[in-house]
């Protein structure tokens, strides 16, 4: 963001099938949101006045550029300085007929991850990494993959009449990674909360509210992953304890080491999930142990918009005492801009240590 008050003056962009919005349709825009989300397909929304009062006659509610499929890159900053926020597809439209205002088009739609939501699919997968399978479907829906290697190839696995999403959610899930994209990269990852921080936000300057919450309730010093083996006749065992959270994220103390030192030894065991190896039941525990100790501290803050804060971005926030000030991994981020040049920004994150 420019340092220089002068220069915040505040500014978007919409670009739809590679063109920018002639200057009829930018004057008619109303506002612009849009809402990333790590575990959520990613949503945008375009408010446009969609009446013609001279000539007394509907404008832009039938224009083809608002046809549904059609691309749309959103970028927000300041002055010139603008940050694409999202590339995504146009998925519906609402408009909005009352007798006390000017109709609105509503333009709605989502991040590519939507296309994972069409159609219920049933399908084997044989002696194939999770990593593997996302790169398989990424490529049948139009996406270039970019993933981390899960490293435990898999003896069978099975999509059970279910969309991608949900498919691809369930194996995220089970090994504590992540399923994004970026513009028209899909991403498979574990949380990026190891990461550089990008900014560092300040509470009373430009950090205007922050509501952290700390709880112990979730947070136990070893996780089980226990499975049996037909073929092998034997039971396996994975575990993942205090000392695996993934990092700090710069503070002293996570939240499974305090939890252990105030309440006692604690442990969780699953068992009602398969497991093919015992790397398949290390993976399994390590990832659900991340994921567990990443919720230690969760929060939500609003600043004056900022296009850096981002879905699965770390920043820095400060101001707030010891004990709650440090880095934090943003979980989702909603971008808002209205006509009269106001643009806000409010976030959610996480945090596995004080």
């Amino acid at each position: 963001m420019p340092s220089d008050a002068s220069l915040l003056n505040p500014n978007v962009k919409i670009l739809i099938q590679n063109k920018p919005l002639i200057p009829e349709i930018e004057a008619d825009l109303v506002s612009v949101l849009v809402s990333e989300d790590l575990e959520a397909p990613s949503m945008f929304e375009l408010q446009l006045v969609t009446w013609d009062l001279l000539k007394q006659e509907m404008t832009w509610v039938d224009n083809k550029l608002f046809d549904v499929g059609n691309e749309v890159e959103i970028q927000i900053g300041y002055e010139q300085e603008l940050k694409t926020l999202m590339v995504g597809e146009i998925t519906g439209l609402e408009p909005e007929y009352t007798q006390d205002a000017a109709p609105i088009l509503v333009v709605r739609g989502h991040d590519l991850r939507h296309r994972l939501l069409r159609g219920s699919h049933t399908k084997s997968f044989l002696k194939i990494k999770d990593s593997e399978i996302v790169s398989q479907i990424a490529r049948t829906r139009g996406l270039t993959a970019k993933v981390t290697d899960s490293k435990v190839k898999l003896e069978y696995i099975l999509q059970h009449n279910q969309t991608d999403w949900e498919f691809l959610k369930e194996r995220a899930k089970r090994i504590g990674y992540e399923v994004a994209v970026e513009q028209k990269t899909l991403y498979f990852r574990p949380h990026n909360n190891a990461k550089a921080k990008v900014l560092t936000l300040t509470y009373g300057e430009d950090l205007q509210e922050f509501f952290p919450r700390l709880s112990t309730m979730n947070q136990v010093q070893q996780l089980e992953v226990k499975g049996w083996i037909p073929k092998d006749k034997k039971e396996v065992l994975g575990k993942a304890a205090v000392g695996k959270e993934g990092g700090t994220m710069a503070g002293s103390t996570s939240g499974t080491k305090a939890t252990k030192k105030a309440f006692g030894e604690s442990s969780y065991t699953i068992v009602n999930q398969p497991v093919s190896s015992k790397e398949e039941a290390d993976s399994m525990a390590l990832g659900q142990f991340q994921d567990m100790a990443i919720a230690y501290i969760s929060g939500e803050g609003n600043c004056q918009g900022n296009p850096n804060l981002r879905a699965g971005k770390v920043i820095e926030i400060v101001g707030l005492g010891k004990r709650f000030s440090g880095l934090y991994y943003i979980i989702s981020a909603e971008h808002t801009y209205s006509k009269n040049q106001v643009y806000k920004t409010s976030f959610t994150v996480r945090r596995n240590a004080t």
